[in-house]
């Protein structure tokens, strides 16, 4: 391979067409099979993840396995909540099998401080996961948390309501989600390398029963606590 074309494909700036991306770090199982499907192994280890999702329609559940996920592997670091828009309950967290008191809640007084805090946390090496709330973000903002996710080998997740817009933004991994009697339909907005934008859903019956309405579809089967609260 000729050597220019080897440093545009290291440094992601060359996509081979009708071939599948496979990144060099590891992929984190999401807890739902669909899911993982879809994305071809998991969430990436590390990066910028975009989510854009009414308020309330499962969008925390989505994440909560793989957070536990990430708790068990990395026993001292922390999980981050900046900004949610809502109380966040612990009890369900804790009877999800999540430790409580390695989780930070902070809510800053303005947006400009929401993304200094996510800043601060994604590289300060201390987190393994950082969830945001924000409404509106940059290019320019969003690659300096995408740096400060790779400087700190953290996870970055960006709640955010689905208004329309033009605008694409640096991240590792898109994806818009909707409410569903099972769980919430997902579908992959961007990512590396090719992908299918077919919406898919995503069966939470397994950890929510109470919530949700089953369908023919299973989660994979690696140790997870589910919770029995809604």
């Amino acid at each position: 391979m000729h050597p220019t074309i080897r440093y545009l494909k290291n440094k992601n700036l060359l996509w081979q067409a009708n071939h599948a991306y496979h990144d060099i770090q590891n992929e984190l199982h999401t807890g739902y099979q669909e899911l993982d499907n879809a994305l071809q192994g998991g969430f990436p280890e590390h990066g910028v993840i975009d989510i854009r999702s009414l308020l309330g329609i499962g969008e925390l559940r989505l994440l909560l396995p793989s957070i536990l996920l990430r708790q068990q592997q990395n026993t001292t670091e922390l999980t981050t909540l900046i900004a949610p828009p809502m109380d966040i309950n612990a009890e369900m967290w804790a009877e999800f099998g999540l430790s409580i008191e390695r989780i930070m809640l902070i809510r800053p007084n303005s947006e400009r401080d929401v993304l200094w805090s996510a800043e601060q946390s994604l590289k300060s090496g201390c987190c393994h996961s950082v969830v945001i709330w924000h409404s509106s973000l940059s290019v320019a903002q969003t690659k300096r948390l995408q740096l400060a996710a790779e400087k700190g080998h953290c996870l970055l997740f960006i709640i955010r309501e689905p208004k329309q817009e033009q605008i694409s933004l640096p991240v590792s991994l898109g994806l818009q989600l909707s409410p569903d009697k099972a769980g919430v339909n997902a579908r992959i907005t961007k990512r590396k390398g090719a992908f299918s934008k077919k919406a898919f859903t995503v069966n939470m019956h397994h950890y929510w029963p109470e919530i949700c309405q089953p369908k023919q579809s299973n989660v994979l089967t690696f140790p997870l606590r589910a919770s029995q609260v809604g």
